[in-house]
């Protein structure tokens, strides 16, 4: 028998017209909007409302999902996405998660209610949920920064990446290499980059790598590199980091510590951001074209909008930028 909205409020616990302003895109508190979704989920619940509007026509707006706002990286991929959508007569409507998966997953279902053409989602997980809200909305989705296979996805090669990094570090005469990472939820990031890097390392016999694990903050790295430098009598020679934010941390936390970069410390970062250029020792880091990358999202998610055939998985090319924040040992 098909559940009617008395149902899903009399199973969430709360009133019939609170459930009605849900699903019209009304303002409900949290907690109750995290109920009435759970509910709607265990039953399958599929609103008239909703289902009329992803049959009713589409409007000309683009939505975004980001993980947070104070992303050096998204913000210049939006910048790209803005640019290239409005060209072509396009709006870009954007959603900060603040790197809140069930946040992510709302927005999915807000931007369908408001009859958005298409969507572009800053992924760090692709979880089960991820992809039944996708499924359901049946609005075209490219994930970017991530890989699923039955979603279209847009990643850099963030394996060779990494391999390449450390190849580098390597061939700078460095043996004893400390590894700073992120969560491994994270697959790109926290994964791949870490899999090339310690790839390049075993290539080397008397290499050896120490792993240690940060959050993207800056100030996350800083606390990390300070109980790096803390545990260890003997230091690295050099510190490899997922994030140009984590490097950042820890040539502050060097320079708290009288540790002098590159002379007793090497250290190198992934992004490319433009502080990485301007400060001494410049980083070397790995640099991803982010905003060249939201022009080609652009383009892609148009596309799919119009129904025109898109590759399932595009890689981006990274490219090594040799900097003064590494040594060269004899």
């Amino acid at each position: 028998m098909k559940n009617t909205i008395a149902d899903i409020a009399h199973k969430a616990g709360v009133a019939k017209s609170t459930v009605s302003r849900f699903l019209n895109g009304g303002s409900v508190s949290h907690a109750t909007r995290r109920k009435i979704e759970q509910v709607i989920q265990e039953t399958g619940y599929i609103p008239n409302s909703f289902a009329q509007s992803l049959k009713a026509k589409k409007t000309s707006m683009i939505g975004t999902i980001m993980p947070r706002l104070d992303s050096f990286s998204a913000s210049q991929t939006v910048a790209g996405m803005d640019e290239e959508l409005r060209k072509h007569g396009y709006q870009l409507l954007i959603i900060n998660a603040s790197q809140d998966l069930s946040r992510e997953i709302e927005a999915l279902y807000d931007l369908a209610r408001q009859k958005i053409s298409g969507i572009i989602l800053f992924a760090t997980q692709v979880t089960e949920t991820h992809l039944a809200a996708i499924q359901e909305i049946g609005i075209p989705v490219i994930l970017l920064g991530q890989q699923h296979n039955h979603v279209h996805s847009m990643i850099y090669n963030d394996y060779a990446a990494g391999y390449d990094m450390g190849r580098y570090v390597l061939s700078m005469g460095h043996r004893q290499i400390a590894y700073i990472g992120v969560t491994e939820k994270d697959v790109a990031v926290g994964v791949k980059r870490k899999e090339g890097f310690l790839k390049a390392v075993s290539e080397y016999d008397e290499a050896e790598a120490f792993l240690y694990e940060s959050g993207f903050k800056m100030s996350d790295g800083v606390k990390t590199a300070c109980s790096l430098f803390e545990l260890n009598r003997t230091l690295p020679t050099a510190v490899v980091c997922a994030t140009d934010n984590i490097a950042l941390g820890v040539m502050k936390a060097a320079h708290m510590k009288g540790i002098p970069i590159p002379e007793r410390l090497s250290v190198t970062g992934f992004g490319g951001y433009d502080v990485t250029e301007v400060i001494h020792p410049g980083l070397t880091t790995v640099k991803y074209g982010y905003f060249q990358a939201g022009h080609l999202a652009a383009q892609h998610i148009m596309k799919l909008v119009n129904d025109e055939p898109v590759d399932f998985l595009t890689v981006m090319k990274c490219e090594m930028i040799h900097r003064e924040s590494v040594d060269k040992l004899n």
